[in-house]
């Protein structure tokens, strides 16, 4: 059975090359909004830091009519940290779109996600956006994209891949870089003609793969996933079995069957080969799962999702103001909280730690890890994080460390700095050219190398410049490397900071807290800039004399404190120093609060 009435794809390409504003022009010209209806930017970034950062972070499902046929389009993150999502929904479709800026051409990330899709034998519709940039150099990203589909060993249908020249903003797309589009048409006709319809048997047993996991409070865990074999309906037993794992098949019932539609699903009561539905009634779910028919139970591979490459400890806040500020506070209520979310994101990692109330959790990297902690204490939820660790692997007897393949787009001016910063980082100069009117650097680097450099780098470049990181493989250890040359500045005592305190204070360093921030003994209050750690009072109150004058305070003029966020925080904290994190506040501290078994513990590591 061939579906030609159905058409699945996915958008792929790397981070703010403008996949989501190319789904916002497909929907308003596929009939997925009313006239005159209301609509706003990126709407398929529906998470509430999805809006914040502008970045997608979830694969979303969103379903198109055209010419009589229904386009399910999976919008994917390009940001790195993310690549277990597009890892995870390649499955579900039978072609991508690769999106690359006509002025960047292909990133690190454009590589990854193109690699996967090829090893899958999926069709791909090249799309060169924002051709109306007025840097574009479409001419060299056509060239630069034919040369990385070979250099990935592509196939000549790969290499005859159509390509189309398109302005997601504007809603246009053509043929030809030199005949200005008018809408979205040749797209959409490219993908109907292009990419193949999904095969199958709908007389045969029941299988659908499990891509996605999605919950609601009504119904409880919702499945996503492509039917490839089989038809599904309402109130069917089905068998949940899984293709890695040993366990015995369960039995469920599906309650419920959802198909996509525009921005919403509508319900129906049975769907066949090739549809990607969402279905409820199953429990005990993860992805890589497989539904069978009970009488022929057949699970599916799931794609072998790359490994976590770094790790961060969690653990219950112990504090002075352990609390607080928080709603879930226990070690239970945490792990509980962890291990729900390995099973929506399957390049996560979580065990337990080696005390009774921390647990180590891995993720594909810094921002990864950091998402995680912000929907956390968005939640209610109160932990404590240590700094990251990259994982090491031993091969053939000799310790191996991540790298990271890092692309770099700066001013010309700024260049020289961020070589000079890199190469004591122990970074490795692959390629170094001109991308229009900047200067554009790849290095492959270790990962624990680039811990705290984002912050130089974009004092460095003024703000100016891009870096882009993917992870490249594991090579042999490179040896020590000094990544903070700065020290911290500790509070002594608990209480409220003063005016009085601060100014005393503010000459030792730069301050990280202002005028009635509540501190204890041992919180991290400043940043010292010698390589040592100092104890300062900054809660210290002018003594009072007979004699006052009226403007005595008013001349204590405080230097603005630097305020953190979580990843700077992430950045900033060395081996011996964790985060505090709460719904409200983020507060750096010591491990050790008591500053004479502080200094204790530290003679003890010289000796």
């Amino acid at each position: 059975m061939i579906r030609e009435d159905l058409r699945n794809i996915a958008i792929i390409a790397h981070v703010d090359h403008g996949k989501t504003t190319l789904v916002d022009g497909m929907l308003k010209q596929g009939g997925a909004y009313h006239e005159n209806q209301a609509t706003t930017e990126r709407v398929m970034d529906s998470n509430d830091l999805e809006k914040e950062r502008g970045i997608t972070i979830l694969a979303k499902n969103t379903a198109i009519h055209y010419a009589g046929k229904k386009i399910n389009v999976i919008d994917t993150p390009g940001h790195a940290d993310f690549g277990g999502e597009v890892e995870r929904i390649l499955k579900m479709v039978n072609g991508v779109i690769l999106l690359v800026d006509a002025a960047e051409g292909p990133m690190p990330q454009t590589r990854f996600v193109l690699q996967k899709a090829m090893e899958l034998n999926h069709r791909i519709i090249v799309v060169v956006n924002k051709i109306d940039r007025p840097d574009a150099r479409i001419q060299e990203v056509i060239d630069e994209v034919l040369e990385l589909l070979i250099d990935l060993n592509a196939t000549d249908d790969q290499l005859d891949s159509p390509m189309l020249f398109c302005s997601g903003r504007s809603g246009t797309a053509s043929l030809s870089p030199d005949i200005e589009g008018e809408n979205l048409i040749p797209l959409l006709d490219t993908i109907i003609d292009y990419i193949p319809a999904p095969e199958g048997e709908a007389e045969e047993p029941l299988q659908l793969l499990v891509s996605s996991i999605d919950y609601s409070d009504y119904v409880g865990k919702i499945g996503i996933g492509r039917i490839e074999r089989g038809t599904l309906k309402v109130n069917q037993e089905v068998s949940v079995c899984n293709y890695h794992s040993d366990e015995k098949p369960r039995r469920a019932k599906i309650i419920s069957i959802y198909q996509f539609d525009g921005l919403s699903r509508s319900s129906v009561q049975s769907a066949t080969v090739g549809d990607i539905v969402c279905f409820s009634g199953v429990e005990e779910l993860s992805i890589g799962d497989t539904l069978c028919s009970t009488d022929c139970i057949e699970p599916l591979e799931f794609v072998k999702v790359s490994e976590p490459t770094m790790e961060m400890t969690f653990s219950v806040n112990d504090s002075p103001f352990a609390g607080r500020e928080g709603k879930f506070v226990t070690s239970r209520q945490i792990r509980d909280r962890l291990y729900r979310e390995t099973l929506k994101d399957v390049s996560l990692r979580v065990t337990d730690g080696d005390t009774t109330d921390s647990f180590k959790v891995a993720g594909r990297g810094e921002m990864h890890l950091s998402i995680l902690i912000e929907n956390m204490r968005r939640e209610g939820y109160e932990l404590c994080c240590s700094t990251p660790h990259v994982l090491y692997k031993t091969i053939d007897g000799i310790l191996h460390e991540p790298m990271e393949r890092v692309s770099i787009d700066v001013p010309d001016d700024a260049s020289g700095a961020v070589i000079q910063k890199l190469s004591a980082r122990k970074g490795e100069l692959l390629e170094m050219g001109k991308a229009g009117s900047r200067t554009r650097i790849e290095y492959l680097i270790p990962s624990r190398c680039l811990f705290g450099y984002r912050s130089e780098f974009m004092t460095d470049t003024k703000g100016e410049g891009v870096i882009n990181t993917l992870f490249d493989g594991y090579q042999p250890f490179k040896g020590d490397v000094i990544t903070r040359y700065t020290g911290s500045l500790i509070a002594s005592e608990q209480g409220e900071a003063t005016s009085y305190g601060l100014y005393n204070t503010q000459d030792r360093g730069a301050m990280f807290i202002g005028v009635q921030t509540p501190v204890y003994e041992g919180m991290i209050v400043g940043e010292c800039p010698k390589m040592e750690d100092i104890v300062v009072n900054v809660c210290k109150k002018k003594h009072l004399t007979a004699i006052r004058s009226k403007g005595a305070d008013e001349a204590l003029i405080l230097t603005p404190p630097r305020v953190l966020s979580l990843e700077q925080a992430i950045e900033y904290i060395a081996e011996d120093e964790l985060i505090e994190v709460t719904p409200k506040s983020l507060r750096l501290r010591k491990r050790i609060l008591d500053t004479a078994l502080r200094l204790k513990s530290q003679a003890k590591l010289a000796k």
